[in-house]
C-alpha cells in the first residue's frame, strides 16, 4: 500500500468529477439533464466493458442472482445523477457541491434503518451537526420564494444526495452477494437505458461545441471513477474518504473561473460544518473497523 499515492489519486479523482459537473453546468441552458446523463453513461459503458474484458471478468459480470437489487441500485443511482445534473442549472457550483456533502449523513441514518447498523452517540452527534450545516446552506434558498429556480435547485441537490445514499446502501446490500464487476456492469447498463427514457421530454440536437464539452466531461468523469477505484488499492477507504471533500476546493476554483461564482460566508460556514461532520464519521468508521479486525 502507498497511502500518499491513494490520497493523491482521490484528490485528482474528485477534481475530475468537478470538471464533469462543470461541463454539464456549462451546457445546461440548452441540453437537458437526461441527455447529459446519456452522454455520461454512453461514454462510461464501453470503458467498463473494456476494463472487464481486460481483466477477464466479463463472463462473471453477466451472471447475477439478484436482478432486482441491481435494478434498485440503477434506479436510485440514476435518480441521483439526474437530479444532480438538473440542479446545476439553478445553483452555483460550490453551493451544489456543499449540499451534496450531506450524502454520508443520510447513509448513516439509512444504514441504521435498513441494515440494522448501530446508531452510536458519536455518529448521532456528527449527523446532527452535519444536518445543521446543511440547513445553514439551504436557509437562504428555502426561506424566500419557494417557487424560485434557486429553491428548486437546492431541493434537487438535496434529493440527489438522498438518492445517492440509497444507492450506496443498495451497493452495501449487494456487495456481500455479488462481485464488484457485476455491480459496476449492471449499473452502467441501467443508467444508460434509464437515460433514454428521458428522450421524449425535450432532448435537443447539441451544437458541436456542446457535444464536445459533454463528451469531454463524460470521459474525464469516467477516468475519475477509475482513479477513485484504484485509490482504494493503495490506501484504506477510511483514510482517503476525508480527502473527497477536496472537491469543494475544486468547485470554488472552477466555479469562479468558468462561471464567476462567489460563495457567501453563510454557505462556507455551512459547508465547513458538513465537511467536519463527514470527517468525524469517517474517523469513527475507521476506529470501528480496527476494533473488528482486532477481535
Amino acid at each position: 500500500m502507498s497511502p500518499a499515492r491513494g490520497i493523491g489519486m482521490v484528490v485528482l479523482a474528485v477534481g475530475m468529477f468537478t470538471i464533469m459537473a462543470t461541463a454539464v453546468k456549462a451546457t445546461s441552458d440548452h441540453v437537458p439533464p437526461g441527455q447529459a446523463m446519456f452522454f455520461r453513461s454512453a461514454v462510461t459503458l464501453p470503458i467498463v466493458i473494456a476494463m472487464l474484458l481486460a481483466r477477464g471478468e466479463m463472463h462473471g459480470a453477466l451472471h447475477t442472482k439478484h436482478p432486482l437489487g441491481h435494478l434498485m441500485r440503477g434506479l436510485t443511482g440514476s435518480a441521483a445523477m439526474g437530479m444532480g445534473f438538473a440542479s446545476l442549472a439553478y445553483l452555483p457550483l460550490p453551493e451544489a457541491t456543499a449540499i451534496r456533502f450531506s450524502t454520508p449523513l443520510f447513509v448513516v441514518v439509512l444504514a441504521a434503518l435498513m441494515l440494522g447498523e448501530r446508531f452510536r452517540l458519536i455518529r448521532l452527534s456528527a449527523v446532527a451537526a452535519g444536518l445543521l450545516g446543511v440547513s445553514i446552506i439551504l436557509a437562504p434558498r428555502l426561506t424566500g420564494d419557494l417557487g424560485s429556480q434557486a429553491s428548486l435547485g437546492a431541493l434537487l441537490t438535496l434529493g440527489s444526495a438522498f438518492c445517492a445514499s440509497l444507492s450506496q446502501i443498495q451497493v452495501k446490500m449487494l456487495s456481500g452477494k455479488e462481485n464488484t464487476a457485476t455491480i459496476v456492469f449492471y449499473f452502467a447498463i441501467c443508467s444508460l437505458v434509464l437515460s433514454l427514457f428521458t428522450a421524449p421530454f425535450g432532448w435537443v440536437v447539441p451544437t458541436p461545441g456542446e457535444a464536445a464539452i459533454l463528451l469531454f466531461g463524460a470521459a474525464v468523469g469516467s477516468a475519475g471513477q477509475l482513479l477513485l477505484t484504484g485509490a482504494y488499492r493503495h490506501a484504506d477507504a477510511s483514510l482517503v474518504a476525508p480527502f473527497t471533500y477536496s472537491s469543494m476546493i475544486w468547485s470554488l476554483i472552477l466555479g469562479f473561473i468558468v462561471f464567476g461564482d462567489l460563495p457567501t460566508a453563510q454557505m462556507l460556514l455551512g459547508a465547513g460544518i458538513v465537511i467536519a461532520s463527514g470527517i468525524v464519521i469517517a474517523w469513527r468508521e475507521q476506529q470501528i473497523a480496527r476494533r473488528a479486525i482486532r477481535r
